[in-house]
């Protein structure tokens, strides 16, 4: 029996690991395609300033069309796995959001973008949808795009980074509340730790306090706001997670 559920024990954690790690995947694939997306919208407005709302969208379907959509996923996964590989993150989840950070900017997204980019705009022009000048002032201006995405990214990692920070403190006020029993206290903490959660890239380690924490004030709340929990209600809110 106790074999039994080693094994099974074992396997709740892969699965919680392979979770992990496709939630990490998704939510990097999610928030890089919808920089990707809006660089390339104000690109097109910046190189292209005469153009109206109407042609501008015009021109970003017909790019996504014929390849831009599915390149920009596909830049995006290989990047990824790329820049997991140059980092030495070979299987498994990732431990931070710096590491995060590093494996996009080691996987080479934005050169792969800039190729993307240049593969498109020459085919939509071969179809005749878009002529010679339009085309040569997407590729003259590329970087216009290519910048904004970068700088973007940038501006992802660090406000992902200072909500990091702030999680690890609202982690920490809950559990001096936690110790004064001060439930005042520890529900304005909480609010303020839900909030952080919503938009936080996936990090196990931290995640998981902030899931016990969860798992703690809901059982304090509804059991009237009794701190007296017995060993067993504490083993199960952190088995909850």
């Amino acid at each position: 029996m106790e074999i039994n559920n080693l094994e099974k024990n074992n396997q709740i954690e892969i699965n919680n690991k392979i979770v992990n790690e496709k939630e990490q995947k998704s939510f990097l694939e999610t928030t890089l395609g919808k920089v990707i997306n809006t660089g390339i919208d104000i690109g097109i407005r910046a190189i292209l300033p005469d153009f109206i709302e109407d042609q501008a969208i015009n021109l970003k379907d017909n790019l996504l069309n014929y390849g831009l959509k599915e390149g920009i996923q596909k830049t995006i996964t290989d990047a990824i796995d790329l820049g997991k590989s140059a980092i030495g993150i070979f299987t498994g989840n990732f431990e931070s959001i710096s590491q995060m950070q590093n494996a996009v900017q080691s996987g080479g997204l934005i050169d792969g973008v800039s190729s993307l980019l240049d593969t498109v705009v020459e085919k939509v022009q071969q179809t005749g949808i878009i002529d010679y000048n339009i085309a040569k002032a997407l590729k003259q201006g590329k970087n216009i795009i290519l910048n904004n995405i970068e700088n973007n990214i940038e501006k992802t990692f660090t406000s992902q980074l200072e909500s990091m920070e702030n999680l690890e403190k609202y982690i920490d006020d809950w559990k001096k509340d936690f110790e004064k029993k001060d439930f005042n206290k520890m529900e304005k903490t909480y609010e303020k730790l839900e909030n952080e959660l919503k938009n936080l890239i996936p990090i196990e380690k931290t995640i998981s306090q902030a899931r016990i924490i969860e798992n703690l004030h809901t059982l304090i709340k509804n059991n009237g706001q009794d701190f007296n929990l017995s060993a067993e209600q504490i083993a199960l809110a952190e088995k909850l997670i």
